[in-house]
């Protein structure tokens, strides 16, 4: 039995509001991630902006594939079938293209590579214009929650219209079409874009926040691992449970239209999540604390689809992302 949307938010608002435990959390595994710090400083030269280069470099690249990676292996038929009640868009994707997965492939890692290195490297340039935090020392807490907190709506705003932009008839055929070939998208498709969008849509909402807040590079660090995982979740075209609910992105794709931001508050705004709220997906649009299936539980919620839809950005504000709940869990590992 799944909790209500009032309980899953009652326990986040325990876990956000107990500062007593978030500072023990801290307290007890900083000195294991000051001494990883203290190493990745002395293979830079102790130089502050190179272990941002580096470590964001190694950090968003490694985890795009890595957890995209385990994806396809599921899309490519590698993984136990099992997984396939847990599917998105019932059917599609089974397996995947071998010829679009190539393609995918080539023009993301030419956007992360070609593209995302001279990115990165002029935003280090931009932090130390900044005055940024290279202290040697990581940064308290409660500094880094506030920070991630700013990034995400940051972020929130940039992305929606930024993205809503592309979807104007005179950019979309000429750039963001590429992206929604992928009309039943698969994780590794996250940054399967034109150059242009992949910059102004996918890394600056990204960098924006750090940069004006001149944060630490392992809040940095930290916050681009966050930020790839969700993106990937999103696209993956899987409903697990424990995980984020990818619905409202897949439907975007689904319908290229609507549902254009990622936290959902602007799309309440401007209204631009109406058909969504009226259909199955917006009542899957959840996290699901249950082995169960998603085609085995839907059937149940027809007559919850508009206090969810409200549910889902009071919590989207609450907890600034779901997946801001592995910060807890990665500082006590």
């Amino acid at each position: 039995m799944k909790p209500s949307g009032t309980a899953v938010l009652v326990v986040m608002l325990l876990l956000l509001l107990s500062p007593g435990f978030l500072r023990r959390a801290w307290v007890w595994s900083g000195a294991f991630w000051q001494a990883r710090y203290d190493q990745v400083l002395r293979v830079c030269g102790h130089d502050g902006s190179l272990a941002f280069l580096y470590g964001i470099s190694v950090v968003g690249y490694f985890t795009y594939w890595a957890v995209g990676g385990l994806y396809t292996l599921a899309d490519l038929n590698l993984l136990p079938h099992l997984l396939r009640q847990y599917k998105t868009q019932t059917g599609t994707n089974q397996p995947v293209s071998a010829r679009a997965l190539i393609k995918c492939l080539a023009v993301v890692n030419v956007n992360q590579l070609v593209l995302g290195l001279p990115f990165v490297e002029a935003c280090r340039r931009a932090l130390l214009m900044r005055g940024a935090d290279f202290s040697p020392r990581l940064p308290p807490f409660f500094v880094v929650l506030q920070h991630l907190a700013v990034f995400t709506l940051i972020e929130e705003v940039l992305f929606y219209y930024f993205h809503r932009l592309c979807h104007h008839r005179l950019l979309y055929k000429h750039i963001h079409k590429l992206h929604h070939e992928w009309q039943s998208p698969i994780a590794v498709t996250a940054a399967y874009a034109h150059p242009v969008e992949h910059f102004f849509v996918n890394m600056v909402p990204i960098m924006v926040g750090p940069i004006l807040l001149g944060s630490h590079p392992a809040t940095i660090w930290l916050w681009v691992f966050l930020a790839t995982v969700n993106v990937l979740v999103h696209h993956s075209g899987y409903h697990l449970p424990f995980l984020p609910s990818p619905q409202f992105h897949d439907y975007h794709h689904l319908k290229f239209t609507g549902c254009y931001g990622v936290l959902g508050v602007l799309d309440r705004l401007h209204g631009t999540d109406q058909q969504f709220l009226s259909t199955l997906n917006h009542q899957k649009d959840h996290v699901y604390f249950s082995l169960q299936p998603l085609s085995a539980t839907a059937s149940s919620r027809g007559r919850e689809g508009v206090r969810r839809g409200s549910m889902r950005v009071i919590i989207s504000v609450l907890t600034l992302r779901p997946s801001l709940l592995f910060v807890v869990s990665f500082f006590i590992y």
